[in-house]
This record gives structure tokens, sequence and C-alpha cells, in this order.
């Protein structure tokens, strides 16, 4: 297997790890954690291809960095208001997200 292959399997596998996280939604966390799988997936996708095509892949890296840098905060910052209010992290509980 040469290391582009590789590259790639390995960017496959991470996406389909996150899909599954996503798709199993249990808990906040792990579907907070597949969201980010998936993200950094697609990334090293990019800066590989990058390497072979030229440099805008690495500024699309960067881009989508930040923007999963800002979904985890704002992620982190709905679990911890939907933790304590429900005191759960499972996601089949929420059944109503306003205070009353």
């Amino acid at each position: 297997m040469s290391k582009e292959q590789s590259i790639v399997l390995l960017s496959s596998i991470l996406f389909c790890i996150g899909v599954f996280l996503v798709l199993n939604r249990k808990n906040l966390i792990h579907l907070l954690i597949g969201l980010e799988l998936m993200l950094n997936s697609a990334n090293i996708n990019l800066v590989y291809f990058s390497t072979v095509h030229g440099p805008e892949g690495v500024t699309l890296a960067l881009f989508i960095l930040l923007v999963a840098v800002c979904e985890a905060a704002v992620g982190l910052a709905i679990f911890l208001r939907v933790y304590r209010f429900y005191k759960s992290a499972d996601i089949g509980s929420f059944t109503n997200l306003r205070e009353p």
C-alpha cells in the first residue's frame, strides 16, 4: 500500500467512525466528537491533496479548522446548559429546551 492510499484510507476510516457516532447519537458528547472527526478527516484529505495540486487546500483546511473550533465551543456551551437543566447527556431525554 502506497503512502497516498494509506492517507486516504485513514481519512475514510475516521470519516466512517464520525458518521457512526453521529447516527448512533445516544450521547451529546459522542455527537460532538463525531462531528469533529468528520471535519478533521476532511482536513486530512484537503492537506494531502494540496501537496499534490497546490496550496489552496491548506487555506481551505485552515478555514475548516476554524469552523471546527467554533463549532466545538458553541457545542460545549450548549451541552453545559442542557446538562444543567436536564441533569443528563442523553439526547432522548431532551423534550423541551425552554426553561419554565
